[in-house]
């Protein structure tokens, strides 16, 4: 591997940058603990953090600490951002780095912070909370809440250093508050987010955090590390092989911690109370449900839609609160947290158990604020709240232990959060959680309890890794760089050769004009990845990324070429989705062109395209981009079906003068007629004037039978649009039009546009028969076979650099050529080579038709 494509490759592990400044362990205020500081002094070297961190460990502290030590040395103001009924948390714990006092201060911290204070003053925090930034000086360390900032009354930008306190605002992707706070925040230099719960229900939901943060782009991060289901748009779930470097990416820029011990440091004071979970079924009235099309059930299920769900807590509100009732009212003593959504389940909850203060939305913001503290601080008994609104941030631990939920629903997040209001460090006494659902809403139940699975296993994953590495983010770069290379493993046989490696390492290892043709499909930039090397042209940022690379690939393509021989290279265009671009209908990227273009820059001459019309029904219902509905809303949206191409490139011939490449491909006029040739040559085909078929003619044929007569009579007679459209209406109105495929495709007339290509005939379909993992991007035995018949004389050399399952090599062998691939998957390697071994071995057998041949000569 040469140094500049090593260097190359070693470019592409991602490690959050580092914007910040490196401080000394004395510039952080004494009173911190160490797990404190080792969180403190990472943050404020990276400049842009996440602190995830456990419920208790002392986020608000770190949080005051990060920014003020941001401002001495940046200067400016801060701004922290937290939920409703947080204000008092901030300004306790700031008062306490400021002075020592507090009950779990010693006087010898006292005295340290003194001392710590007095070599250099101004190093003591103070924090004002403010609505307006005509309310803040130049400098200093202010508090808001989001409602302010999302209402516009704050501009962030106003301020050098910001952060979030449980930031779960940032959660709804695509949400009109995600969107807003990307906007407002990408100006402020120093960004910081902490919460407890990052992501509990789908791990994807942490890239939105680093989209936030500046680490990386939401869309890239998406495509980098997740797959795209093709049959459901925007159905992406995390690549298996591509996993450890994606938690690795993440703990480079997000510190997840669950006890001080995961840093090394000791958990005296740190242990979690025990949690008692119960649960309270209460039986429903049974009522048939109708639906909208009058279709009555027989059973009610509030998992099914969030209509079912909201009428089944209609139906169970009494005997949800009746319940709710009994099990406060059994330890009278305890103080409680009220959980509940509705605000029919508050007006229920305050009836039946009139001591209960309530906070709601509509409720004037102080005297909200107020409640929250009384109860935090001990002063009320009983606290009714949505988890919307008092489930982050507040800490509730030091007079609560108990907590009811009034009813269940979907949103993780909140429950989660509400559950750890008392669930924390700190925390005296064990803890008692009661839930509160109907018999209806059991599968509501199983959901919550499998995302809180879900929650676990993401906090052990990334508890693994800092304990492993802990802050060393050095040593986590080496980790990656193992993947980069690979073992060459060769495997060979009677006219192919085929190689696990680097495409661009065995082309080096190539003699110079040795290939007669190159027929390859590239990756479609970072659309898809094949493996978790590095090496793999996936594995790139975006298509300029792409092209670099393949800018190490395409000089050895032309080297191994013979002059005037032909590269057939397999391409299609990229959809972009509006809600990534922020163009908001879908677009295309035009990488065909781009291809082109890159092969020229080349030394390529570029001598053509070939179109392979796709099928736009279900390229839809693949994307969601063309559909009809969309369509008759708005037509300036819709763009058109996005069909494949096969560019085709050709080495200069030694001999510029004359056209014939160095070893022309023949043909014998006896096989290759001059009426062959005039279809071939010709733009389009003529037609007799026939009409197309009838509607009712058509409807009473089966899809499949519909498809093949359709685009048969497409071909024979003179295209009509007009009818066209009128055939399908009429097909839909007799319900014969399917919705999963098009069956009125037109044929084609033109010999560079394909219509006829057997989508399913490809080496992809044997790997799925046998259950194995698709490669998903094959290439079609009827689009690989047209190339080399029409490109390569017999017994010619065929190459593919990106041989997926080797389909070059074997249609190469089946059309009497030979044929040469490499491949970097091992797994695709070696299925490949199993295609390979099978059609040696049945070109070297006889057919059943060759030995009844030689039968019938004998007996003649």
């Amino acid at each position: 591997m040469t140094a500049s494509y090593d260097q190359f490759l070693r470019s592409k592990i991602k490690m959050a940058p580092r914007s910040g400044f490196d401080i000394s362990q004395v510039e952080i205020n004494p009173l911190l603990s160490g797990h404190q500081k080792a969180a403190v002094h990472w943050a404020v070297a990276g400049g842009r953090r996440a602190l995830f961190e456990a419920f208790g460990l002392g986020k608000t502290m770190q949080q005051i600490e990060i920014v003020r030590l941001i401002l001495s040395y940046a200067g400016g103001r801060g701004l922290i951002v937290a939920p409703l009924g947080v204000r008092q948390e901030f300004t306790r714990d700031a008062h306490t780095l400021a002075t020592g006092e507090h009950p779990n201060v010693s006087d010898e911290q006292r005295d340290q912070l003194a001392a710590w204070i007095d070599k250099m003053p101004g190093r003591a925090p103070s924090i004002r909370f403010i609505r307006s930034v005509d309310e803040a000086e130049e400098t200093g360390i202010y508090l808001t809440n989001y409602e302010t900032v999302r209402d516009g009354k704050i501009d962030p930008a106003d301020f050098t250093v910001t952060s979030l306190d449980e930031a779960s605002v940032l959660r709804s992707f695509g949400s009109k508050t995600y969107q807003t706070f990307l906007d407002l925040f990408q100006a402020v230099a120093y960004r910081f987010v902490a919460t407890a719960t990052p992501s509990p229900n789908r791990y994807k939901e942490l890239i939105h955090y680093a989209g936030y943060l500046g680490i990386m782009d939401t869309g890239q991060a998406l495509t980098r590390w997740f797959k795209r289901d093709s049959t459901k748009a925007n159905n992406l779930t995390l690549h298996p092989h591509k996993e450890d470097e994606f938690w690795l990416w993440v703990s480079s820029w997000a510190l997840f911690l669950q006890r001080p011990s995961d840093l090394g440091y000791p958990d005296d004071g740190y242990d979690l109370p025990a949690m008692h979970i119960h649960y309270h079924e209460v039986a429903t009235e049974w009522r048939p449900t109708v639906d909208r099309d009058g279709q009555v059930g027989m059973f009610t299920d509030a998992a099914l839609d969030l209509q079912s769900a909201a009428r089944e807590k209609r139906n169970s509100l009494d005997a949800r609160i009746r319940e709710t009732a009994a099990i406060v009212a059994a330890e009278p003593d305890e103080h409680w947290l009220i959980w509940h959504d509705q605000e029919a389940e508050r007006h229920a909850i305050c009836k039946a158990v009139p001591d209960a203060v309530a906070v709601y939305g509509s409720q004037d913001l102080d005297k909200r604020e107020q409640a929250i503290v009384d109860f935090s601080e001990g002063r009320i008994q009983h606290l009714a709240a949505k988890p919307v609104i008092a489930g982050s941030g507040c800490n509730f631990q030091r007079h609560c232990a108990r907590a009811v939920f009034a009813g269940i629903g979907f949103k993780f997040n909140d429950f989660i959060q509400a559950i750890h209001r008392i669930v924390r460090f700190l925390q005296t006494r064990e803890c008692h959680i009661h839930l509160v659902y109907a018999d209806t809403e059991r599968e509501v139940l199983r959901t919550l309890e499998r995302k809180w699975r879900d929650h676990d296993a993401m906090v052990k994953k990334m508890t693994e890794i800092i304990r492993k590495y802990g802050l060393n983010h050095a040593e986590m770069g080496k980790t990656l760089e193992r993947s980069i290379g690979v073992e060459r493993i060769e495997a060979r046989g009677e006219g192919w050769l085929v190689a696990n490696n680097d495409c661009v390492e065995e082309c080096r290892r190539m003699d110079d004009a040795s290939v007669d043709l190159v027929v390859t499909s590239i990756p479609f930039s970072n659309h898809y990845e094949y493996t978790a090397s590095y090496n793999d042209f996936g594995h790139t940022e975006g298509n300029d990324h792409f092209w670099e690379q393949m800018d190490f690939l395409t000089p050895e393509l032309l080297r191994v070429l013979k002059p005037g021989r032909l590269a057939c290279i397999h391409v299609k265009d990229r959809i972009l989705f509006g809600n990534v671009t922020g163009a908001g209908a879908p677009t295309v990227s035009p990488f065909h062109a781009e291809t082109i273009f890159h092969y020229r820059r080349h030394g390529f001459d570029y001598m053509g395209m070939i179109t392979v019309v796709t099928d736009v029904v279900r390229e839809n219902n693949q994307t969601y981009r063309l559909g009809w509905s969309e369509q008759c809303k708005d037509g300036t949206k819709m763009g058109v079906g996005s069909p494949e191409y096969v560019i085709l490139v050709r080495k200069p011939q030694t001999d510029r003068s004359r056209g014939y490449a160095d070893t022309p491909v023949s043909k014998d006029k006896a096989d290759y007629t001059r009426a062959r040739w005039q279809v071939d040559a010709h733009a389009y085909w003529r037609s007799s004037g026939n009409r197309l078929l009838t509607a009712e003619q058509m409807a009473q044929l089966p899809p499949d039978v519909l498809s093949r007569v359709f685009t048969d009579y497409s071909m024979s007679e003179v295209y009509d649009y007009e009818h066209h459209v009128q055939i399908g209406e009429e097909l839909e109105l007799r319900g014969a039009l399917p919705a999963t495929f098009m069956s009125l495709a037109p044929g084609s007339h033109h010999p560079d546009v394909w219509h006829d290509v057997v989508r399913m005939r490809t080496l992809n379909g044997e790997q799925t028969k046998r259950g194995l993992e698709n490669h998903v991007c094959p290439l079609q035995f009827d689009i690989v076979d047209r190339l080399i018949t029409r490109y390569t004389n017999p017994d010619e050399l065929v190459f593919d650099p990106f041989g997926g399952l080797f389909t070059v090599p074997y249609r190469a062998l089946h059309l009497g050529r030979r044929g040469r691939a490499s491949e970097l998957n091992p797994g695709y390697f070696l299925d490949g080579v199993k295609y390979l071994e099978a059609k040696e071995r049945e070109k070297a057998m006889p057919s059943l038709f060759d030995f009844e041949d030689g039968q019938m000569e004998k007996s003649a």
